[in-house]
């Protein structure tokens, strides 16, 4: 494994702490990797950027699927998993998915979560698009994931774990032979300590969710900068399919100019029998796919976006009103009080939507149990790129992806003992600093991923979004390549500096991918390839900052690490 010596600038750390296991994030899958952990005996440090319930678990609405209902099996999870994934699924990744699937679940419940359930006590289970089968388990109508985020952090507390909230990750540490060594980190205004500091740890979990926030309009909150991600492109680990963003059709729209996180209008409201309909209530999914309405997301999303552009309209409509006032209120709740607090009242009017950035199914390339191309680092939830979703990801199943992976990465470190090697991280002094961008570099990123890498993308565009985002990055480089000047180290200037590079490699992995696929739509490409594109691309970062690109030769992906570095 070769290590960039990269590293944000940044002060060096003024306090550390001691664990077996840092995990960042406090979603879904940070929490439960966290609690497996701690179960197993490890010391754990959970390190959260926000506070422990404010990450992009607790705005999921739409539920979690597995294959829990009568006549329904792994098999079908499997394939309906496999159809959305458009060709590039790893099939033994989505196995362990749907096979581990149910029983995490159970165990969810077994910690405190509690689903909506029928009169006759068995879950109640919704359809979403993709699935040929009711098999998404929700709770408070459309709270699913704010209520598994509720009982995470219960237990997270009961048990007494160790966090840091308010916390920006920085940087990995790793020892003299590239090993894992902990992370940097920055605490910010309410934290336990203050300014930058250290956890040492021989084992880092990386579930720092996802990178919306590089696209003007996103459904990720606020935090959702990438972070993640570009913490392990510093470091040295490969990302792979960066290029598949999945945009999701149905966010309320709220204007031309609106930018930041939008309310988002679930499948689980097609999946109960919303329809799609232009300006003149025509509804334009039929005949386009099966399924309509609950066609896979991306073909809902050229659907919505191509009659936008048929009738110059800036958003088309979801009507529901046949739902009737009773349904909404009880199926529905967040998703109506949401509507209503914009002026929109879907009992009475359809409900104006456009695709917004919503979920990435790229990430940190992981194998099947979590671990990155770096030793001792793993990746889980939408971090992580585990081969599950492929080119688009199935409706819900990000959520029991977080939650399998998650209890597969806690059971390799402890299995391994990794955890038993005392870390010696490299003093931070001895690597490069990292130019900082300045804060309003971030908007400037957004509009320019919006423009040129959007739902519709050409090659025209995408040179257009690589050439600027270039500029960005060199006029950055050279102030401290030639006057030791960059912006000053705080959040804002951190999280612009990330989203700068998650965005570079999305750019590149989209522009070298010449074909429509998934949720990469080519305007100039308009056919699927598999003949020349049934494979990954693969990015890593060159110590110079560039990047370094590359195709895999089968749909397969490479191990991540060789036998003898795996502990």
């Amino acid at each position: 494994m070769t290590t960039t010596g990269i590293r944000l600038h940044a002060p060096a750390p003024g306090w550390s702490i001691d664990a077996d296991v840092v995990v960042v994030g406090s979603g879904v899958a940070g929490l439960t990797a966290a609690l497996r952990c701690e179960a197993a005996g490890l010391t754990t440090v959970v390190v959260t950027k926000a506070r422990l319930d404010d990450g992009s678990t607790r705005w999921a609405q739409g539920g979690i699927a597995a294959a829990l209902g009568e006549g329904d099996t792994p098999e079908q999870h499997l394939d309906d998993t496999l159809v959305a994934g458009a060709g590039l699924c790893d099939e033994e990744a989505v196995r362990i998915l749907v096979t581990e699937g149910p029983d995490a679940v159970r165990r969810l419940i077994a910690t405190g979560a509690q689903f909506d359930a029928s009169t006759d006590g068995n879950l109640e289970l919704t359809r979403e698009g993709g699935h040929h089968r009711r098999r998404i388990a929700h709770a408070g109508g459309d709270a699913t994931g704010a209520e598994i985020s509720r009982a995470l952090v219960e237990a997270v507390r009961a048990r007494g774990l160790r966090t840091i909230e308010n916390a920006l990750v920085l940087d990995l540490l790793t020892d003299a032979e590239g090993r894992t060594a902990g992370v940097t980190l920055h605490v910010m205004g309410e934290g336990q300590h203050d300014g930058v500091g250290a956890v040492h740890a021989p084992a880092v979990v990386l579930a720092t969710g996802g990178m919306g926030q590089v696209f003007s309009a996103t459904t990720n909150p606020a935090v959702s900068t990438g972070d993640g991600v570009a913490l392990a492109l510093r470091a040295g680990a490969e990302v792979s399919d960066l290029e598949f963003v999945q945009f999701h059709p149905t966010v309320l729209f709220l204007g031309p100019d609106a930018e930041g996180q939008q309310p988002l209008v679930s499948e689980a409201v097609r999946g109960e029998g919303a329809h799609l309909v232009d300006g003149d209530g025509v509804r334009f999914m039929l005949g386009q796919h099966e399924l309509a309405e609950l066609a896979p997301r991306d073909i809902v999303a050229k659907g919505i976006v191509r009659r936008m552009l048929d009738n110059d309209a800036e958003h088309m409509y979801l009507d529901a009103r046949h739902f009737g006032a009773e349904m909404w209120k009880q199926r529905f709740p967040t998703i109506l009080a949401a509507c209503r607090a914009h002026g929109i009242d879907p009992v009475t009017q359809p409900v104006p939507v456009a695709p917004a950035a919503h979920y990435a199914s790229g990430g940190v390339r992981t194998d099947s149990h979590g671990r990155t191309t770096v030793p001792g680092l793993y990746a889980c939830g939408e971090v992580a790129c585990t081969g599950v979703h492929g080119a688009n990801r199935l409706a819900s199943n990000s959520l029991l992806e977080g939650l399998v992976y998650a209890e597969r990465i806690a059971a390799d470190i402890a299995s391994t003992g990794l955890h038993a090697r005392v870390p010696q991280p490299l003093p931070t002094a001895e690597r490069p600093a990292h130019p900082l961008l300045p804060p309003e570099a971030r908007f400037a990123i957004q509009r320019i991923m919006t423009r040129g890498a959007g739902v519709l993308r050409s090659e025209a565009s995408l040179a257009e979004a690589a050439d600027r985002l270039h500029r960005l990055h060199a006029d950055a480089r050279d102030a401290l390549d030639e006057n030791g000047k960059t912006a000053e180290p705080g959040v804002d200037t951190w999280e612009a500096t990330n989203l700068l590079c998650v965005a570079r490699v999305l750019v590149e992995a989209a522009r070298r991918r010449e074909e429509t696929r998934g949720c990469h739509w080519r305007e100039d490409r308009p056919e699927r390839d598999d003949t020349a594109w049934r494979r990954h691309i693969v990015v890593r970062l060159n110590p110079d900052r560039s990047l370094a690109v590359r195709t895999t030769d089968t749909t397969d992906f490479p191990p991540t690490l060789p036998q003898a570095q795996e502990q």
